[in-house]
């Protein structure tokens, strides 16, 4: 039967406690919508993620699927957690969170699970909504442990409102017993046949894994009910004014999207796409410049990117966000986008593993687990599948060939990594393509489940040491680019927010040097220093990695200063333009700084950017053929790049170069060979 029209519900969240009812002739539930088809005129499409069916007496009703309440998200905190009683602290009830991960070593004080402290039917675990929530369904896990296999197979949920009477949730006149986990990674859903009303709520596991114990790992779908007098719900609320289509986007939508920004700002929009992923899906990038599709001379170029592990969805939706914002804020006159638009070429990669994201975006945010679709489709962690020129680097110099035999800077790429076979996907290829090409000076690759920014080196200088400091020679400018992404961020310097997972990076201002978290060898960040000019950063920025939809309006509120922040600081340091005498610019021409062993070099019109803090350096440009050339340059408080041009000459040997080409490249002194040999010749006639 095909509908005359068909009725759209909005992609936003269908307004609280409220439902559709119907009598429906026809259902289809397909891939990402269920179409229902009410009569011979109308049809109903939703997402399949955004509403719940159920069937009284014949009659079907449509019920919004209320969101997480804030286990994994950390909005309910440690203290709205109970449990009836615990194995030790670091399996305590604030340990019970959807997706929360425990460390390499077990008994310590962050472990993965909330685990009983006894293995019988009367334990329980419990969240304090502290208000009135219309409860919907729980998520479960296992306990995540490298050494155990714990989890709960079954149990009961029980509500209450006072935390001493409680109520059963039934199925008719029996107990409700939902279906567990069958394994410890994979989230399992239940949704409640009709939601209930209460401030408590208790899981009550009634079997679990024979070798294992009572452990799980938890999330509650609850909406708050009305109470504008309640609290602890306003003082949790961040609310945004930005109009902004917070949502997530398919791989389809996604690309529909960024052809709206492109038609709405053609003037300084350009999408293209630098490659394909391993089943086929484009790679697509935004430039956003008063120039599209051009490098201008001077001006410096940005990247993000996001989604190499296509579970880590957050950051795609970001950059989403960034690049409607900054249409929208360009049209409406606002000066400091204008002038990032008219003084930077920015780059804009939501999704660098579309393959994977497909396969997260298809289960849905709380039930993708902690890792499915991080890996490209062939099973390679992007992010890390780089070539190691660490390694490469650090033999030269124990060797001493820098930089006799080698530079400090621009290392190639092995051979072996270059080969066919080698394990390489092709969306790594892509990117290294991409970033040989445009001339970029800084990047921010957007990763998910922590809160931290991290600076190379990512991977640890001592053979077997899993983590140290490791710092590259332009450790001082690292740090000050990820504080300035961490220190503008709402939560991550807060030295009072609770731990994602194990690490307190608050005592860190939010930052960490890669290495001295975990090595990490063949990473984007140490790549794209050892082999190209740009610094690249890792900025990790929330602890849920695939959020559900209704989080990303606060997620854009917490990162939208950092993102803008960090982009304006690509015009830090010194910048200028390699000239030869007769001010040609000179491409490939090396600019070193004193006290500095990383070099970087110019551009294809002789134009450079090195990204310096406030001080006075001494610069110096040399290229092949010319003379090397140095300079004082002063780097002031102030925003804005300071200009250090070079005219440099070229070198005796050059010039006689030059006067070879006069004669086909035939050496200088054949004339006077010639004369010679015919000197000879006459002196032999003569004998």
């Amino acid at each position: 039967m095909k509908p005359i029209f068909i009725i759209k519900l909005p992609y936003k969240p269908i307004p609280k406690h409220t439902c559709v009812s119907f009598v429906v002739q026809y259902i289809c539930t397909c891939k990402t919508y269920i179409i229902i088809q009410i009569s011979r005129i109308i049809t109903i499409l939703v997402r399949r993620k955004m509403i719940h069916i159920i069937s009284i007496m014949g009659q079907f009703f449509l019920l919004p699927e209320c969101p997480p309440m804030g286990l994994e998200t950390l909005k309910i905190d440690d203290f709205q957690l109970h449990a009836s009683t615990i194995r030790r602290y670091g399996l305590g009830a604030h340990r019970g969170r959807l997706n929360i991960q425990a460390g390499l070593y077990e008994d310590d004080l962050y472990d993965g699970a909330w685990c009983a402290g006894r293995d019988d039917p009367l334990q329980w675990f419990e969240v304090d909504a502290r208000r009135l929530t219309k409860f919907t369904g729980v998520i479960t896990q296992g306990r995540s442990s490298l050494w155990s296999s714990d989890w709960v197979t079954s149990y009961k949920v029980m509500v209450s409102n006072d935390s001493h009477t409680w109520i059963t949730l039934k199925n008719g006149s029996k107990d409700l017993i939902f279906s567990g986990n069958r394994e410890k990674e994979i989230p399992v859903r239940n949704i409640f046949p009709v939601p209930v009303v209460a401030r408590y709520i208790r899981v009550n596991p009634r079997s679990w894994y024979n070798s294992g114990s009572i452990c799980m790992r938890v999330e509650v779908l609850g909406c708050p009910m009305p109470d504008p007098n309640n609290y602890y719900h306003r003082r949790n609320e961040v609310i945004t004014t930005d109009d902004l289509d917070f949502r997530h986007h398919s791989y389809k939508e996604m690309r529909q999207l960024m052809k709206v920004v492109n038609e709405m700002c053609p003037n300084i929009t350009r999408i293209y796409n630098i490659g394909k992923s391993h089943n086929g899906l484009k790679l697509y990038a935004i430039e956003i410049s008063d120039n599209p599709g051009e490098h201008e001379v001077g001006e410096p170029e940005f990247r993000y990117t996001a989604g190499s592990h296509g579970n880590e969805v957050l950051g795609r939706e970001l950059l989403l966000l960034l690049m409607q914002f900054i249409c929208l804020e360009y049209l409406s006159g606002n000066q400091r986008i204008r002038h990032l638009v008219e003084e930077t070429r920015i780059h804009l990669l939501p999704s660098v593993n579309p393959d994977g994201y497909e396969k997260a975006f298809e289960v849905g945010s709380e039930l993708s687990g902690w890792s499915l679709g991080r890996w490209s489709n062939d099973g390679i962690d992007i992010h890390h599948n780089f070539p190691d020129l660490n390694s490469v680097l650090w033999e030269a110099e124990a060797k001493k060939w820098i930089p006799r035999k080698m530079f400090n800077h621009h290392v190639a790429i092995p051979e072996w990594y270059q080969s066919r076979n080698a394990s390489v996907a092709v969306e790594t290829r892509a990117l290294i393509v991409w970033m040989e090409k445009m001339p970029f000076v800084l990047g921010g690759n957007l990763q998910g489940g922590e809160l931290v920014v991290t600076f190379p080196y990512d991977k640890t200088r001592s053979l077997g040491v899993t983590r140290e400091q490791t710092p590259t020679p332009d450790d001082h400018v690292f740090r000050w680019l990820a504080f300035s992404y961490a220190s503008t961020h709402r939560l991550m310097t807060d030295a009072n927010r609770r731990v994602c997972h194990r690490e307190d990076f608050a005592k860190e201002d939010g930052t960490i040097n890669g290495a001295s978290w975990h090595t990490a060898p063949g990473s984007m960040n140490d790549f794209s220093y050892l082999h190209t000019n740009c610094f690249e950063l890792s900025m990790y920025v929330g602890c849920d990695k695939f959020p559900h939809e209704s989080e990303l309006p606060e997620e854009w509120e917490n990162n939208r200063e950092s993102l803008l922040v960090f982009m304006e600081q690509v015009h830090r340091g010194i910048k200028g333009v390699v000239r030869d005498m007769q001010g040609r610019g000179i491409p490939n021409a090396i600019i070193s700084v004193e006290g500095i062993s990383h070099d970087i070099r110019t551009a294809a019109d002789g134009d450079y950017w090195r990204l310096l803090n406030p001080g006075e350096y001494r610069v110096s440009a040399r290229a092949e053929g010319y003379s090397l050339t140095s300079k004082k340059c002063e780097v002031g408080y102030e925003m804005g790049a300071t200009r250090c041009d070079f005219t440099i000459s070229r070198t005796n040997l050059s010039r006689i170069k030059e006067i070879m080409e006069r004669f086909n490249k035939q050496p200088i002194r054949l004339p006077v060979r010639q004369l010679q040999a015919r000197r000879s010749r006459e002196r032999r006639l003569g004998t």
